[in-house]
């Protein structure tokens, strides 16, 4: 069924009046800038979330029955998107995506994106050192050598919660807050045993059905999971459309998954008119209206000339 909103939202999912086109508030705004990540409660309605984790649970059957799950269970699947029409649908989310083009604007598309299912750990947790920040060589390339002037954010992240992540030791992602506008932190001299967490580090306790937001350049890392519940998570990252996909998706054009998109969702898997397009202009130098998420935003009034990704 095909939103009122005009956005392919399966209106079975109650989100009442919401579009994802509401903006964000100046207060999650600035958290947002000053710790690097948000955590929103109660994104997913239940009906929702439990559809979403049915559906991870049978893309995990299916890649375990093709032995791609390691020894204990676990999968870190990239580029999951095109696997179910839920999955699909999460690109224009009503709630997590005014965050998405509300931080970065509208030159946007998803250029990475993992369905991670994490069993309880067979055996107890061993030294690791899992400290990092996301974007490869997008932490090198454009580096200064001013170590006090922090390199671009590039991309973001919303990561969906589906299983009770709510006590520490559950295998959620751990964080330090404000660190996204450091480019380097201090690593032990042996990894090999363990070591403890940097100071200032949070474990991203959430409940089934919450969402966390997260700048690429926050320094992150996994935890093991200690627990006797499976850690059922969605990440979808959002980078500008100059960038290169980092995951490759595996999209039939000619599919009904490929033709129950929006304009918008097509453009935030990838697609594009012409090179520049994805530059934001036409070939005569001027911005392209036409772009789908410029276009809706337009229409909408939502278009700030004092927020430099949203002229």
């Amino acid at each position: 069924m095909v939103s009122p909103h005009g956005e392919g939202y399966d209106v079975a999912f109650d989100y009442g009046d919401r579009t994802g086109y509401e903006p964000i508030s100046d207060i999650d705004r600035k958290e947002f800038h000053e710790q690097g990540f948000l955590l929103l409660r109660n994104v997913l309605t239940e009906d929702h979330r439990a559809a979403l984790e049915a559906a991870v649970d049978r893309v995990y059957a299916e890649e375990k029955a093709k032995g791609n799950t390691t020894k204990d269970g676990t999968l870190h699947l990239l580029g999951f998107l095109e696997r179910d029409e839920l999955f699909g649908d999460l690109l224009t989310h009503p709630i997590a995506f005014p965050y998405m083009w509300g931080l970065a604007g509208w030159n946007i598309y998803t250029h990475h994106n993992h369905l991670d299912v994490t069993p309880p750990a067979l055996e107890p947790e061993k030294p690791y050192w899992g400290w990092h920040q996301d974007g490869y060589r997008q932490n090198s390339d454009p580096e200064t050598m001013d170590p006090n002037l922090p390199r671009p954010m590039f991309s973001l992240k919303v990561a969906y919660v589906l299983s009770d992540l709510s006590e520490n030791g559950r295998g959620a992602t751990k964080v330090i807050p404000g660190s996204h506008l450091w480019n380097s932190l201090p690593r032990p001299a042996d990894t090999s045993v363990h070591n403890p967490d940097p100071e200032g580090t949070v474990e991203i306790t959430a409940n089934p059905g919450d969402a966390f937001i997260f700048d690429r350049r926050q320094w992150h890392s996994r935890s093991t999971n200690l627990s006797t519940i499976t850690r059922k998570m969605l990440f979808v990252g959002y980078t500008y459309r100059w960038i290169r996909p980092l995951d490759e998706l595996h999209i039939d054009k000619d599919g009904e998954w490929w033709a129950n998109r929006t304009p918008v969702q097509r453009q935030l898997c990838g697609e594009g008119t012409h090179t520049a397009n994805y530059w934001g202009i036409n070939w005569d130098g001027y911005i392209d209206d036409e772009i789908p998420l410029r276009k809706e935003l337009k229409q909408r009034g939502l278009l700030d000339r004092s927020i430099p990704w949203l002229r």
